[in-house]
């Protein structure tokens, strides 16, 4: 019963109503005119103050207050008892998998808006509330997991040929999945046993909290230890200095250096949580019956295994020539892509214009701005969005919390808060996703301007939810993002591909202050640097999913530190660092323990359907819907290399991936050519 512990009816005009402009725009809205969709994203939002129609977090009545999370709480574990004596009395047939699904729902829905409330809400109250809900929800979890007779509900229907062979395709994966989970949790063991899986799972959750909590704490460090110049670029708190992150778009050499060796200096505490963390995953998966628990978690995966994933993908990748160019030659000034020269270019609101536009030429969809209602969001600054199909209609909600605050998580990211499902009555439940950026906020004189790193993220994680919004599985437990790790990077990656497209940067890409679009020299310069600079990239994501892998494979009698630094001086063109632990804010060894080669490998997917889907007409509809029907719309409902097969028409090879991979490395000498004569 797998719950991601990560991620009707409306007045589509209602920002129109509702939302009003700040007099400050006005400053630079003398050239162009603002979509209704730019101008909810480039001005500070009014809300208007209503004090009689109160609502709760997502629409959530309850959730008006801390203590609705126990009311939430308790009425999903209520109704899970009642669908797990249903599923137990249920003769075997497609209901017995529609229980299963209702009662995945039940419990993810609290969860995963649990989940999602607790790194994000700003007040401390809310962020505790929702921990201990993530727990008891976690816990249950995990008992049914090892629920023998729920199991056997299931199992009969497995077993029983005639009756599953006449099942859909979708519907005999979800019940497959369904069993898988159960038995990577120990249900054959007997009864001892399975409470220590019970036992070690529990332990896992609260470990896994802790750990994602301490990689976004900062570190603080005395004011006096630092030169005056610099302590702008940091938090200040009384005599400290906080230090949240590696600074790594400053121009300054002094403030990176800083903010590197302060931010990953090793903590104890967080060290002992890390080896505590792996050692728990290793002992639960050889007490489940797997060599390690990288075997446990690449099962059902495209990569199917530890032994023909990275070490096939990564080594083939790490010969290739051009990957172990040190950082000093790959130096972005070589083509003056200077970040302050492009952001005019790109307002917050003008790449939201281009997103939507690019929904709507692929896929017939539009972005329609909503006003919340009030206690609907936990931020004054998160904005809401409406996902409307031109024939289908509403198909889901997209809240965006894209600027920074000291309270959020660092990196940007994406949770599901509800999955789609078809519902009984013929409806089907609307999709909630939260896409959370870390941008700065609009000044007196200018809109949010976003760097081209920035832009590119808005578009990767537009990406996930798009693909939350578009897939519509009849099963919740594979709706959207819920599928394959290493095909749940795909969506987002491509729009990586679209986000350097100058046919569709040419779109949106207006100067906000002067209305000139941006030169299309500048845009192949920005290309060409990513290549350069791709090159070390990749090898860094080489460098990273093989220590994941050394991580999650066979124990070895040492510190992750210095697992670690082997792993650098192998794989890894640059020295480490004295007294750093960048191990230690590694957050995906919680959500991709055993899978971040999932990046690479869906790199290279992405690359094939780009090359050979999109790259010749980026805005083909055809294609678009092409992609939708044979990738977005079936979440993890279908094996996902026959969702590539299908988009390709071909099953890639690891040497068809690692030549993906390679290939969009290989140099324009077009741009060389412009870029000298310019």
């Amino acid at each position: 019963m797998k719950c991601f512990l990560r991620k009707e009816g409306t007045n589509l005009t209602a920002f129109l109503c509702h939302l009003r402009l700040g007099d400050n725009l006005q400053d630079f809205l003398t050239v162009t005119t603002w979509s209704p969709v730019a101008a909810a994203f480039n001005a500070r939002v009014h809300r208007r103050l209503d004090l009689f129609h109160q609502n709760g977090l997502f629409g959530v009545p309850e959730l008006s207050s801390v203590g609705g999370f126990e009311v939430v709480q308790d009425r999903a574990l209520q109704e899970t008892q009642q669908l797990v004596e249903q599923a137990c009395r249920c003769p075997p047939g497609v209901q017995t998998v529609e229980i299963f699904d209702k009662l995945s729902d039940s419990l993810c829905r609290v969860a995963d808006m649990a989940d999602f409330i607790k790194v994000a809400h700003p007040d401390p109250s809310y962020r505790e509330a929702s921990e201990r809900t993530c727990i008891n929800i976690g816990t249950m979890v995990e008992r049914l997991n090892t629920n023998v007779d729920l199991c056997k509900s299931l199992k009969d229907l497995l077993d029983n040929e005639e009756i599953f062979s006449k099942l859909d395709p979708e519907t005999r994966r979800v019940a497959e999945l369904f069993l898988f989970d159960f038995e990577i949790s120990g249900i054959h063991l007997d009864k001892k046993k399975r409470k220590e899986a019970v036992n070690l799972n529990v332990k896992l959750l609260d470990l896994s909290n802790q750990f994602l909590m301490s990689c976004h704490m900062p570190n603080r460090i005395e004011k006096r230890a630092l030169p005056e110049h610099i302590h702008q670029h940091f938090t200040k708190d009384g005599n400290y200095i906080q230090i949240g992150g590696l600074n790594a778009d400053a121009p300054d050499d002094l403030v990176r250096e800083v903010a590197y060796k302060v931010f990953l200096y090793p903590n104890e505490n967080v060290m002992h949580i890390l080896e505590e963390l792996l050692s728990c995953r290793d002992k639960l998966a050889r007490l489940v019956g797997y060599e390690s628990y990288a075997h446990r978690a690449l099962k059902g995966t495209m990569a199917k295994s530890p032994e023909i994933d990275n070490f096939a993908l990564t080594n083939n990748l790490r010969i290739k020539p051009g990957l172990n160019l040190p950082l000093g030659v790959i130096r972005a000034e070589r083509f003056n892509i200077e970040p302050s020269l492009y952001s005019p270019y790109f307002s917050l609101g003008a790449c939201m214009e281009g997103l939507n536009g690019l929904f709507t030429q692929l896929y017939g969809v539009s972005l329609l701005a909503e006003q919340p209602s009030v206690g609907e969001v936990w931020s004054e600054d998160v904005r809401k969005l409406a996902v409307v199909h031109e024939t289908e209609g509403l198909l889901g909600y997209i809240y965006c919390d894209f600027f920074y605050r000291p309270d959020k998580p660092h990196q940007d990211c994406h949770f599901t808060i509800r999955g789609g499902r078809q519902l009984e009555d013929g409806q089907y439940q609307l999709p909630i996703v939260v896409l959370m950026l870390n941008l700065p906020h609009p000044t007196q004189s200018a809109p949010t301007l976003l760097s081209p790193g920035m832009m590119e993220n808005l578009f990767h994680e537009m990406g996930h939810a798009m693909h939350s919004m578009l897939g519509r599985t009849r099963y919740q437990h594979v709706t959207g993002t819920r599928c394959v790790t290493d095909f749940a990077e795909v969506p987002s990656i491509l729009m990586e591909y679209f986000a350097t497209d100058y046919r569709v940067i040419s779109q949106f890409a207006r100067h906000y202050q002067t209305g000139q679009p941006l030169p299309q020299s500048m845009v192949a310069r920005l290309c060409e640097s990513k290549k350069v600079c791709g090159a070390a990239d990749t090898q860094l994501q080489v460098f990273y999913a093989i220590m994941d892998q050394v991580y999650h494979g066979k124990p070895q009698n040492r510190s992750t530190t210095d697992i670690m630094i082997d792993m650098q001086k192998k794989y890894y063109g640059l020295p480490y660092v004295t007294n750093t632990a960048w191990q230690l804010r590694f957050s995906h060894l919680v959500g991709y323990g055993a899978k971040y080669y999932s990046y690479l490998m869906s790199r290279a997917v992405a690359s094939m359907v780009w090359k050979q889907c999109f790259y010749k007409d980026p805005l083909n509809r055809e294609t678009g819907e092409r992609y939708r029907r044979e990738m977005l719309a079936h979440g993890g409902g279908k094996e996902p290399m026959l969702m590539v097969e299908g988009m390709l028409q071909k099953r890639p090879s690891i040497e068809d991936f690692v030549n993906a991979l390679v290939s969009d490395l290989e140099p324009d000498f077009e741009t060389f050519i412009m870029d000298s004569e310019g």
